[in-house]
């Protein structure tokens, strides 16, 4: 499926759901004689070095010229200030509760206006990487931002003729294209952390007073997912890897879990190369609910440097970088200062060469799911045969922030969180995910899994553990027991973390984190127009109660 940017005459006004009233005011930016295209990735560069900001080090980007770049390219680095991450509370979407359409187009309006003094450059990419999920988007900043522009047009698919060809060959859906508009330079008096305004419905976004970039890749993965999801897709914030066999069905496994849960080393992991592996993506995907299989929304990867000291072979991938620190080598190079000593969340755009078993469709369908949470009440490996306790503990993922986020407020980020899906970026009601993924479990009979990557109680699971147990149940050489007793629940039986269910306070520290998850879908039937099925709240109590019981062996 494809979008559309051109219309014909009879088709342009209200009758015509694409528009909007904050779509319009978008899109009608993009035409002014203050912006500029930007039509390759070349041209991006050249301005993105000039920027002031723009540290140019001296290590070369590798293979440049395959992605577009000039065949001298060299690593470009951009440092933000304070906020180096994600500002959830900056997010307001049309259709929430208290999110007025009039008021906020009043605010867009004035943005626009101000943004009228200053040069803006602009340009195209395409998100989805085949021809059954394929989109266009479109972004503007000011030219000030050219590192912005540059990583954007590295993280998505720029427009080549081979992916041009792809989109035309593309069945097009009542859909228009994406629309970013982008000003981290302007600041609307209420919203001095900045304001993420989305029209999800109408395809068009716009990020006032936010210069960290994760804000414009995400933004446009928001609508991306969205549009899949209203097109017969389940949108995924998550990483894809297939195993394949001669001799027996592929594997194909979906890792959920927020920024620093482990999805991304858990999807890269080659596995000592025993396997014949391939990697769709560690971040963005969607899965076709009609036949399993799965697309890559983006070319690139935007993963985080802390665990990259400059020995690491990972460096050699990297294009741009941010809030990283740079210095002098022993040859006077300017090269990289990661593993976070500048500031949290040091950020970089690594190429698709960093996969060599990289895929951008899997045509195999999805076999399992698994949610990766970080609850030191379960253990390293549980595994869920009921589709709606599956989809279950996909509605009320429990984690801890992480990094990549600019929390706001007195928050501590060490208490447990639910993080529906592991989706922050989701525009559509809960329920509609609940239902995908359940209907995923039991259409597609998936198998399901809970893997903890934190701590169970105080003893901290290292990913050889996890790693270990993902080639265990690949080669079905796992050997499962009854959780605690819980219905359609068995843990992994592992010698170096036993499960102690006789121990009453374990069982009740258990019980006491389903309640959390409890809590929160209640909490959410209070706050949201959207109902999520009784059905949640019937299983997670009923689990709770056999629990509690008494210990019967």
């Amino acid at each position: 499926m494809s979008t559309n940017n051109s219309y014909k005459l009879a088709d342009i006004g209200r009758s015509n759901p694409i528009f909007s009233q904050i779509r319009s005011t978008i899109e009608t930016a993009f035409y002014g004689n203050n912006m500029t295209h930007i039509p390759n990735v070349a041209t991006a560069y050249e301005l993105a070095v000039q920027g002031p900001g723009t540290i140019q080090t001296d290590l070369p980007i590798y293979r440049p010229t395959d992605l577009g770049l000039p065949a001298d390219a060299k690593m470009l680095i951009d440092n933000t200030g304070k906020v180096v991450g994600r500002t959830a509370q900056a997010r307001r979407i049309l259709g929430d509760e208290g999110v007025d359409e009039a008021d906020m187009a009043g605010r867009l309006r004035q943005a626009v206006y101000n943004g009228q003094q200053k040069h803006f450059i602009k340009t195209d990419v395409l998100v989805g990487l085949d021809e059954d999920f394929i989109v266009r988007a479109h972004l503007a900043i000011p030219d000030g931002y050219a590192n912005n522009l540059l990583s954007y047009m590295l993280n998505f698919q720029p427009i080549t003729e081979h992916y041009q060809a792809m989109f035309d060959n593309s069945v097009a859906y009542p859909e228009g294209d994406i629309y970013i508009y982008a000003d981290p330079s302007y600041h609307d008096p209420d919203y001095p952390d900045g304001l993420a305004l989305f029209d999800p419905k109408h395809n068009a976004a716009a990020i006032l007073g936010m210069p960290y970039f994760g804000e414009l890749k995400k933004s446009t993965l928001t609508l991306a997912w969205s549009i899949a999801h209203r097109h017969g897709y389940v949108s995924c914030h998550g990483g894809l890897k297939a195993f394949h066999f001669k001799d027996k069905q592929d594997q194909v496994f979906a890792m959920f879990g927020l920024s620093g849960s482990g999805k991304s080393t858990l999807t890269h992991a080659k596995h000592g190369y025993k396997y014949d592996i391939t990697v769709l993506h560690d971040d963005a995907f969607v899965i076709n609910r009609k036949n399993g299989s799965s697309v890559a929304l983006e070319p690139s990867y935007f993963d985080k440097t802390n665990d990259y000291p400059m020995t690491s072979d990972e460096t050699k991938y990297f294009m741009t970088i941010q809030n990283v620190g740079v210095t002098l080598d022993d040859q006077g190079r300017k090269v990289l200062v990661t593993e976070d000593l500048r500031n949290g969340n040091g950020r970089t755009i690594k190429s698709r060469y960093a996969s060599t078993n990289r895929v951008d469709k899997e045509n195999a369908p999805i076999n399992a799911i698994f949610w990766i949470m970080k609850d030191d009440s379960l253990p390293p490996v549980i595994k869920v045969d009921d589709p709606v306790l599956a989809a279950t503990f996909g509605a009320t993922l429990a984690t801890k922030r992480s990094s990549a986020e600019n929390i706001v407020g007195d928050v501590d980020r060490n208490a447990l969180v639910i993080e529906p899906f592991a989706n922050p970026f989701r525009v559509y009601p809960l329920s509609e995910d609940y239902h995908d993924f359940k209907a995923l479990f039991e259409e597609r009979h998936l198998d399901c899994y809970l893997l903890n990557t934190g701590f169970f109680g105080d003893k901290k699971i290292p990913k050889e553990i996890t790693l270990g147990a993902l080639e265990a149940i690949v080669n079905n050489t796992t050997e499962w027991e009854s959780f605690a007793g819980c219905d359609h629940m068995q843990n992994l039986k592992l010698a170096d973390f036993p499960v102690d269910y006789d121990n009453a306070d374990y069982r009740n520290l258990v019980a006491t984190r389903l309640g959390i998850r409890a809590n929160f879908v209640d909490q959410y039937q209070h706050t949201h127009n959207d109902r999520l099925p009784h059905e949640i709240t019937d299983i997670l109590v009923k689990l709770q109660k056999q629990l509690t019981d008494k210990v019967t062996r």
